[in-house]
């Protein structure tokens, strides 16, 4: 109940849209010619339980597919964030990079770090490092009482490789994309808790 109360409380606060990747200097001249899905939600739908995060939901990365990147493409960047944390930045949720364009999805939990021992599919990419210095995917579990909060999914087409593996940061990643960016798409779910 208290923590209804402190979300009540801090709902005015948001880190803000405009702290994303999305509208950093580094990617927001790319065009929007990438189209990001997924069979889970639909864009500005709230995303399903199953995809919150540990202590809410099952914690397991939901599908994503893609389309319209472009053939220039040396590869794609995912970046998942919560602008409306109150916090003064974004929460970083997932980053991958490294992803082939021609694989054109993502199946459900790809973005997840294998349980130790257990066998997993390779994935073509790199899981990098987000908030929190957590790596894999953390799916929603914003305050309760603090109001719908957005997670969103933006992938970024680069013309040259990025260099980039399983540790990169999101400042090291925007760095790497600055003057690499060629296309861009985005796909926005969200998560309330009440």
């Amino acid at each position: 109940m208290a923590r209804n109360v402190i979300g009540r409380l801090l709902r005015p606060v948001r880190a803000g849209i405009g702290k994303t990747a999305w509208h950093h200097p580094a990617t927001a001249a790319a065009p929007e010619t990438i189209t990001v899905t997924s069979n889970a939600f639909a864009d500005g739908a709230p995303i399903p339980r199953r995809y919150a995060g540990a202590g809410v939901g099952d914690n397991i990365a939901p599908p994503l597919a893609w389309s319209g990147a472009p053939e220039a493409a040396a590869e794609l960047v995912l970046i998942v964030e919560d602008p409306d944390v109150p916090l003064p930045r974004p929460i970083v949720h997932a980053l991958l990079t490294g992803i082939d364009p021609g694989i054109g999805e993502l199946r459900e939990g790809a973005m997840n770090l294998p349980a130790p021992g257990s066998p997993s599919e390779p994935l073509a990419a790199h899981i990098g490092v987000g908030s929190f210095k957590r790596r894999g995917y953390a799916g929603p579990r914003p305050i309760p009482g603090h109001g719908p909060h957005r997670y969103i999914f933006q992938l970024f087409a680069l013309d040259t490789p990025s260099g980039l593996a399983d540790e990169a940061t999101l400042p090291r990643t925007l760095t790497a994309m600055d003057g690499h960016v060629i296309a861009r798409g985005r796909l926005t779910g969200t998560y309330q808790r009440d």
